[in-house]
């Protein structure tokens, strides 16, 4: 076990992404700010992942400029870090290296300390390029095993492959897997290592396996980064300190727990008990956590829970007698190996703190949070909501027939778009995959990458008409338009390499945001220009109204003082002489 114990704040990103729908705004930020550089945490993650597209879609704030904005404040204290999903960066389809390049480039000029690079696929070819150009810049690549477990078949599903002499896959997603993954990463020239457990699927022991290997099997920092939907985050965290991982991802009090990260309060009370160090103020996080839940009140409208942690000062509250013994207990069922006690006594631990109940459903489905919702969301939308057990069943299947991509953005969205048209097409007795989407055809393309294990050829020429895999060809992208928009006065649309930058990778949302910009632009300066005019008029007014009646009526007969304003405001003059 490790005597310090880096933190990764992500309360600025993942935590407002995870329960508010990534809808802090600058202003917000900014009050929190002068905060986060006190507390001198290693890393805070602030970019990236749902942020550049939500800030321009819902807030019209520039994202290079909330990422400036940010370094401008916190200089070097810490670390900022963005999340990017490899050679897709923030779409669908592959990048090619120019456009990867320019999105690093920019970003660590921008502020950016560390490039979080993962791929849906965990397919080392797709975050080559961001490695290469990440450490090129000067930014440290931080390699990221993204976590899943293997598909939970129904009884339903598992005698029809029986009856149909098939083999369902098991033992896909080892610690052998991650670790030889991780292993790559490392010989690709990753400087740390993540595990990123997008779905908080990873139970305690799991984490206690995995972290241990890992600490054996590489010798760069292990990141470990977790949820909190099913019940496991806080327990599965106590077992990665334990097992001496480097750097742990947490979220600051009222952006935690639920489907965000676990408390770093709770993570610092923990530490305390085992004698590690963090290094961080606690007084700044005190102050953080009191702004937090102004800024969370702020956010109401996006917050589907609706539900407080206690008010808890890190610096100076005491917990009752019993709520301390359980921080002892964990520890102990911790380290004597006795998963179940440790889960009861976490979520006993997190229901003291007020942290909301795990999803039993997400837990059960063994899918994340958000793949949930959406699923739901689209059932609602056709009036077959009642069909969402039977998508939850099929959900297994197609990922299997793709080939058993993790469950992670944007793969997660496409397998569970495609159960649920396969659940329609059941429904209607039509086969299954009569709808399918574009995404879903492309992924077992090949479009996206290698999957962990092969797609059935046959299959593959089912849906996409060819057996063999057809990799994506980045020769054939093609750049987006920068337009002169002549109704705002002949200005290009995109106007520098961070503004092309927004509209190759958020091609509709920046179209909007960009011509929007111009617009306000356009209209600013006509403004500007009637102001400077009206503030010339002032001026001279001023001066005409301070003179003597005599030389008024002067300067009126000379004509000194025949202005375009005379016409408007000549009573008014008048009356002054």
């Amino acid at each position: 076990m490790r005597q310090n114990l880096l933190i990764r704040d992500v309360t600025l990103r993942d935590g407002h992404q995870s329960l508010f729908a990534t809808r802090m705004n600058q202003t917000q930020i900014d009050r929190v700010l002068p905060l986060f550089r006190e507390a001198n945490f290693y890393a805070l993650e602030v970019w990236g992942g749902a942020v550049p597209d939500s800030v321009m879609r819902y807030l019209n704030e520039n994202p290079w400029e909330r990422l400036e904005k940010i370094k401008a404040v916190i200089g070097d204290v810490s670390k900022l870090t963005a999340l990017s999903r490899g050679r897709n960066l923030f779409g669908y389809n592959p990048y090619p290296d120019e456009v990867i390049e320019g999105f690093c480039k920019n970003s660590i000029e921008s502020g950016i300390g560390i490039m979080r690079i993962f791929d849906a696929l965990n397919d080392v070819e797709n975050i080559k390029s961001s490695v290469k150009f990440v450490k090129k810049y000067n930014g440290i690549a931080d390699c990221t095993v993204c976590y899943t477990v293997d598909p939970k078949f129904s009884t339903k599903e598992r005698v029809k492959a029986m009856l149909h002499a098939k083999k369902l896959p098991s033992k896909i997603f080892t610690v052998d897997y991650f670790v030889n993954l991780a292993k790559e990463f490392e010989k690709l020239g990753a400087d740390m290592i993540t595990i990123k457990d997008m779905a908080g699927l990873i139970t305690p022991f799991k984490t206690s396996e995995l972290i241990s290997a890992l600490k054996k099997e590489v010798k760069i920092p292990i990141d470990f980064h977790t949820h909190c939907t099913p019940g496991y985050g806080l327990a599965s965290s106590l077992t990665a300190i334990l097992n001496g991982v480097d750097i742990l991802d947490t979220a600051i009090g009222c952006f935690a727990g639920g489907p965000a990260a676990p408390s770093f309060e709770i993570i610092q009370l923990f530490c305390n008990k085992l004698k590690i160090k963090t290094n961080v103020n606690l007084e700044a996080v005190s102050k953080i956590n009191k702004e937090l839940k102004v800024i969370r009140k702020e956010l109401t409208e996006f917050d589907s829970y609706q539900m407080f942690p206690i008010d808890f000062d890190i610096t100076s509250t005491k917990l009752p007698i019993e709520i301390d013994k359980l921080f002892d207990l964990a520890i102990s069922e911790a380290t004597l190996g006795s998963e179940e006690d440790l889960l009861e006594t976490c979520l006993e631990i997190e229901k003291y703190f007020n942290y909301p109940e795990p999803d039993v459903e997400v837990k059960k489905a063994e899918i994340p949070g958000g793949m949930y919702t959406n699923m739901l969301a689209q059932l609602k939308q056709l009036k077959l909501e009642a069909l969402l057990p039977r998508v939850l069943e099929l959900v297994p299947v197609v990922r299997l027939a793709a080939g058993c991509p993790p469950l992670v953005t944007p793969t997660s969205q496409i397998v569970g778009v495609q159960a649920v048209n396969c659940v329609i097409d059941e429904n209607k007795n039509m086969p299954y995959y009569s709808n399918k989407s574009v995404q879903f055809v492309n992924l077992v393309k090949g479009q996206y990458g290698k999957t962990p294990i092969p797609v059935d050829p046959n299959f593959r020429l089912k849906l996409a008409g060819t057996k063999k895999e057809v990799p994506y060809d980045t020769k054939a992208y093609v750049k987006q338009e920068n337009p002169i928009l002549k109704e705002f006065g002949g200005v290009s649309l995109a106007q520098n390499e961070k503004d092309e930058l927004l509209l190759e990778l958020f091609p509709q949302v920046a179209n909007t945001f960009l011509k929007k910009r111009a617009e306000e632009h356009f209209y600013n300066e006509i403004f500007r220009v009637e102001d400077e005019k009206r503030r010339k008029y002032l001026e001279k007014r001023e001066k005409y109204l301070k003179m003597s009646p005599e030389e008024k009526k002067e300067r009126l007969i000379k004509g000194l003082y025949n202005f375009p304003w005379t016409t408007q405001y000549s009573e008014d003059v008048l009356d002054q002489t």
